[in-house]
């Protein structure tokens, strides 16, 4: 049986592993819409606002992804992330 040398508990955030996938989907979301030639923050906007999925384009997935995001969990976050909280 191992037996570990750091006897510390370790703690696990799930909002932060959450917010890491986020951040992951939102950054591959941003390039298939820079790589279309799309403005990429009108069109980000534009589905938050009225979660209309075709404001994202197909390309690599994108807009498959950016709807495993919970639209007001996606605002949370970004709200979190402007104000530095």
């Amino acid at each position: 049986m191992a037996k570990y040398q750091n006897e510390e508990t370790i703690t696990f955030n799930l909002r932060d592993v959450r917010e890491k996938e986020m951040h992951a989907i939102l950054r591959t979301v941003y390039d298939a819409l820079v790589e279309k030639g799309y403005n990429p923050i009108n069109q980000i906007v534009g589905y938050i606002l009225s979660e209309d999925p075709t404001y994202i384009t197909n390309h690599n997935n994108a807009r498959a992804l950016i709807r495993k995001i919970d639209r007001d969990e996606l605002l949370n976050a970004l709200v979190r992330c402007y104000l530095n909280v």
